[in-house]
């Protein structure tokens, strides 16, 4: 009986899941899937690696609550891929602080230290916690692993990863910490295959989506990141403001009378391209409208993109290469298409041809700066965690 991990890669509204076998060196997609909460009726889709719908089912709003969708997606698993023997279940945790710079077993001592640091990613982290407590009480037998999306930034050091307030507050945790990790290790991994020369040189990943954030790369290991203690640091995001002067958020308090509350839902929900543009967090209907608000929130996402990629060159003493990752980095031409054109005294100059048609590398001949567009995969990068940990223990 072959081994299996199953991934649980949890967002704001659905969380997306994939089983692989785990008993060759290199984890094997079996299959991907949607637990979707966005409609009324909360529905979990299974498909193969080529997209067919291999099994969908809902159920009532109420239901979710009690982790009964968890359920459905491991009696599905077992009853589907029953060949192929359930190790663990991977997660996917936001932020893992000071304590854990690599994947853990999710203990209730674990557990009760990731929950413990809501109040730096509250938008998250309760959600990426969400199914361990379900899927421990339909099977209590099985191993369940966290892995973090700030533990790749745990390379950091002074003063890449310090606030200037007190250092009694850096003694206490408050520090950059940086995430979206998963997903620049896996980037920085596929780089070393395609383009080692590249790999080990100065880089910035650009992982551009709803959420986005800026990785500077040295040696494939990272050194500078654009988001800090939270997620609501650094680039303009679908809901998230990015860097703001934090007289701001005084003036929010202290003059327009917000509470702390309401300050949260304004930061972490009605900012970023929704709030600036009035119309939506999605670049995609930004860039299909011919509203003028829309345009300058583009133009105020590539504008701070491109500054924040200046940044993290200086951190580097230089930039070699820049790659676009993620929903909008992956598939948005126009928005490479500005970054790049804003980056022009770096030396940057974006091919038009291989930009349009989405090609790996987009760098026109007399680039100074490499250019690539690498499709991102978190799961696999959690898929691989858990079987490394599952070897170590001697359980794989």
């Amino acid at each position: 009986m072959t081994a299996s991990v199953l991934v649980l890669n949890a967002g704001s509204s659905s969380i997306k899941f994939g089983l692989f076998e785990t008993s060759g060196t290199e984890p094997d997609l079996l299959c991907k899937g949607l637990l979707d909460e966005h409609e009324a009726k909360p529905r979990l889709v299974a498909r193969s690696p080529s997209g067919e719908t291999l099994f969908e089912t809902q159920r009532e709003a109420t239901d979710a609550d009690g982790g009964h969708l968890f359920a459905d997606v491991l009696a599905f698993v077992e009853e589907r891929f029953g060949d192929h023997r359930l190790r663990a279940i991977g997660h996917r945790i936001v932020h893992g602080g000071p304590d854990y710079s690599g994947p853990v077993e999710l203990t209730e001592e674990v557990y009760a230290k990731l929950a413990a640091l809501t109040p730096l990613a509250p938008l998250h982290q309760p959600r990426c916690l969400a199914p361990v407590h379900p899927v421990r009480t339909v099977k209590p037998e099985l191993t369940q692993i966290a892995c973090f999306d700030t533990a790749f930034h745990h390379t950091m050091a002074p003063p890449a990863n310090r606030f200037a307030i007190p250092k009694r507050y850096e003694a206490q945790g408050l520090r950059r910490y940086g995430f979206h990790g998963l997903s620049f290790e896996y980037v920085a991994v596929r780089l070393a295959v395609i383009a080692p020369e590249l790999a080990a040189r100065r880089v910035v990943i650009a992982h551009l989506g709803n959420g986005a954030s800026l990785c500077a790369l040295r040696d494939g290991r990272s050194v500078d990141t654009t988001m800090g203690l939270t997620p609501l640091d650094g680039l303009v995001m679908g809901t998230r403001c990015g860097t703001i002067d934090p007289g701001v958020l005084l003036y929010l308090l202290q003059h327009e009378k917000m509470s702390a509350e309401d300050l949260e839902h304004l930061l972490y929900h009605e900012s970023g391209l929704l709030g600036f543009s009035g119309l939506s967090a999605d670049m995609r209907t930004l860039l299909a409208s011919s509203e003028a608000s829309a345009r300058e929130a583009v133009d105020l996402f590539t504008f701070r993109a491109a500054q924040e990629i200046a940044v993290m060159a200086n951190t580097l003493g230089g930039l070699d290469g820049i790659v676009f990752t993620g929903g909008i980095g992956e598939h948005a031409k126009e928005i490479r298409k500005g970054i790049g054109e804003r980056l022009a005294w770096l030396g940057v100059r974006i091919d038009a041809t291989a930009n349009d048609e989405g090609r790996e590398s987009i760098g026109a001949p007399d680039s100074s700066v490499a250019l690539f567009v690498i499709p991102t995969n978190e799961e696999i990068m959690i898929a691989r965690h858990c079987a490394e940990l599952l070897r170590k223990g001697g359980r794989l």
